[in-house]
């Protein structure tokens, strides 16, 4: 490990005016390439306390043993030249996104004498116009199975070309009408290229005029009575908006843009791009990356703008770009993008309309990209092993663990605060063993606390199985401390059961039941289910983790331990996860063991917290919309829905139906006078509802039945 200081260049010697920078490793390799308007302010940057440094900068000014910079005139330049050293020296640093080349592209080759329509992939060549990408080679096939039938381009490879004019016979397509056949001179050059680039103007969204000019064609046709020729009109200008009918008009006709989104995490980033051209989604591509450099949203764009356009030219740079977000230089990129075009080219966030609409479409495919990348790295079995191995390894297991419990907690500023247990086996999450908790020892916020009480509730359950079971012939006395509160005795099968202090998520983890946890709601039987009871309810945590996963860093970790310490628990490792640097915590060390960037086990622990926050932050929100909503009607025993509506409409509010009397309740159909006199009961004890607040004044409000008055 290099020590910066070691290589730094004096102040004095950096020029203060616009360039790239590359630094080397011992090696003389280029492991990172950057540019910037002002060298000497970035440049000292990377040679800053190292404490105070991103991990990724860290390491890479660390493995790094010199730099040089090369000094350029203008930002424009130093962008060119930053593609162009990224391209050349493949930094290991960079963001560097999956090449596309296996996206299947319509092309016709304007390079040739007779220019020819056929599907390409790899590399673009010189010469040639490309249209896409596709997401499938066959949607370009059927594309240009109708587009031939007006088009008749020649689509024959060369040594079938060559055939046709040897023998003087042209393919099958030659005789029903789909080529030109211009390999036994039906047609001159000069005439089927006139065909190719009627088919590539069309292709480029120049799709109404030669629409239109044919629907002339044919309605001059028919006026001179000329009805084949007019018919087969008629059918061009049908193949052709069927054609047109396989994209989908998005925008104003005529619009041609590229949109581009992302979806990051800490480590990953996922882009998509839509292909607009004349108001239709003409292709679609997308990349996943590894974040191996410190990168915001906006370098993630700059970047993907790079990848996009560095080697394109023409019309192949559209009008319009839109991104999530602008580069850290708009203004030099615009100029860039407008030199690779030869016109204006406009850059920004789409902020109303249907192109903000588009947007959210964009992003919502560049999230499932990314979630369906790492559902992928997970689902495959050889990579878990290595994820649990490297996990085992990591933490100094003695085996992999095969069973992995993760806890959260999540509250709204300390209100409506909630945890939750997700288990994942094998690498795969188990959701039928998710449990969620309410905290109850306390009010108010206080995670390492939270964390504290539900690893203890967990595992007191646990132990109250083994003992139930008969796993133990006696309780053994704990090791640690003595536990806080009363461990509940053991059940028998006829008596009925405690109610348990979780709530189990059933089927649907999406949209859990937002109400208390006092109750255990009944588990769908499953196949793969745990073993039951001879009473039926299922072993609740009745089975051990291997491992105990905390979101969060040193003080839940030692929380979480110190509640199992308590309960003489011994046999289970515990780590946690801090979300901001991904470091993974160890009880009792002073130091996160830091997995690299590109581990397995560092992914399926990330997915497992992941996890654990989703279901602990659809629980909280789900109980507190239930709060918002509560009313004192609802504690009226046998009142439905309906009778409640019922109530409310012929009172018009809560405050008038507390100010009936009983009498003027049972007018109400379907209110009898016991449930009038409950709802009146009811209403009379209801803790009154807080006044309402004139937010542009700051004066309370106060309703009466002719309006409100302050």
């Amino acid at each position: 490990m290099a020590d910066p200081s070691s290589y730094r260049p004096k102040p004095g010697q950096i020029p203060d005016s616009p360039g790239v920078y590359k630094f080397r490793d011992e090696h003389r390799r280029v492991i990172y390439v950057g540019k910037a308007k002002n060298l000497r302010q970035r440049l000292a940057n990377y040679f800053q306390d190292l404490a105070a440094l991103h991990p990724r900068t860290r390491t890479m000014v660390t493995t790094a043993a010199s730099v040089e910079w090369t000094v350029v005139s203008t930002e424009v330049e130093a962008l060119q030249l930053e593609y162009s050293w990224i391209k050349e020296f493949d930094p290991r640093f960079n963001v560097k996104y999956r090449d596309d080349k296996s996206y299947p592209y319509l092309a016709v080759t304007l390079n040739e004498e007779f220019p020819r329509v056929q599907v390409m992939r790899g590399a673009k060549k010189k010469g040639v116009r490309y249209f896409g990408p596709y997401g499938h080679a066959w949607a370009i096939r059927e594309t240009v199975d109708l587009m031939l039938r007006v088009f008749p381009v020649r689509t024959c490879s060369a040594g079938v070309f060559k055939n046709a004019a040897r023998t003087g016979r042209p393919c099958l397509l030659g005789y029903i009408g789909k080529c030109s056949a211009p390999c036994v001179g039906r047609v001159t050059p000069e005439e089927h290229r006139e065909l190719a680039d009627d088919f590539c103007d069309f292709m480029a969204g120049r799709t109404g005029t030669y629409i239109r000019r044919l629907e002339k064609d044919m309605m001059a046709a028919a006026e001179e009575m000329e009805y084949e020729r007019a018919a087969r009109l008629r059918d061009d200008v049908e193949a052709l908006k069927r054609a047109m009918e396989k994209s989908a008009v998005v925008l104003a006709d005529a619009t041609d843009a590229d949109l581009i989104a992302v979806a990051e995490d800490e480590l990953e980033a996922a882009v998509q791009i839509f292909h607009v051209r004349g108001g239709r989604v003409r292709g679609q591509r997308g990349w996943v990356t590894d974040k191996v450099e410190n990168v915001d949203t906006s370098g993630l764009v700059e970047h993907a703008l790079q990848q996009l356009y560095g080697e394109e030219t023409g019309d192949s740079v559209p009008k319009e770009v839109l991104v999530p977000a602008l580069p850290e230089d708009p203004d030099a990129v615009s100029q860039w993008l407008a030199g690779r075009r030869g016109s204006q080219v406009s850059l920004r966030i789409p902020q109303r309309g249907d192109k903000k609409d588009l947007m959210a479409t964009v992003q919502r495919n560049a999230l499932q990209a990314l979630g369906l990348h790492k559902t992928k790295r997970a689902s495959d079995l050889t990579t878990r092993s290595r994820a649990l191995e490297e996990i085992a390894e990591a933490l100094g297991l003695d085996t992999a663990p095969l069973r992995i419990e993760c806890f959260d907690i999540s509250h709204l500023q300390g209100d409506d605060v909630v945890a939750s247990m997700v288990v994942f086996e094998d690498g795969l999450a188990r959701k039928s063993e998710y449990r969620r908790f309410q905290i109850k020892g306390f009010e108010g916020q206080d995670d390492v606390r939270s964390m504290h009480e539900v690893i203890g509730r967990r595992f007191k359950r646990y132990l109250q199985e083994k003992e139930r079971t008969g796993e133990w012939e006696e309780t053994p006395a704990p090791t640690g401390p003595a536990p806080t509160g009363p461990v509940p005795a053991p059940q028998d099968a006829t008596a009925a059961p405690a109610a348990p202090d979780f709530a189990a998520p059933g089927t649907d983890t999406t949209a859990p039941d937002p109400g208390t946890d006092t109750t255990a709601p009944a588990l769908v039987p499953d196949p793969d289910a745990e073993p039951r009871e001879d009473d039926g309810r299922p072993k609740r945590f009745a089975y051990p983790p291997q491992l105990v996963v905390v979101d969060g860093g040193q003080p839940q970790v030692a929380a979480a331990k110190r509640a199992l310490d308590e309960l003489g628990i011994d046999d289970i490792a515990v780590c946690g996860l801090a979300k901001r640097l991904e470091e993974v915590w160890l009880p009792d060390d002073d130091d996160p063991v830091v997995l690299p960037r590109s581990s397995e086990g560092l992914y399926l622990l990330q997915r497992v917290r992941d996890e654990a926050h989703r279901f602990a932050i659809t629980y909280q929100r789900a109980k507190r919309a239930k709060r918002i909503r509560s009313s004192p009607l609802d504690t009226v025993a046998g009142l439905g829905e309906t009778r409640k509506q019922a109530l409310i409409k012929h009172f018009g509010s809560v405050k008038k139906l507390k100010q009936a009397t009983i009498d003027e309740i049972c007018e109400v159909p379907g209110i009898g006078r016991r449930t009038a006199e409950s709802v009146a009961v009811a209403l009379a004890s209801a803790a009154p509802a807080a006044p309402a607040v004139n937010t542009a004044t700051g004066e309370i409000i106060e309703e009466d039945d002719g309006g409100s008055t302050t």
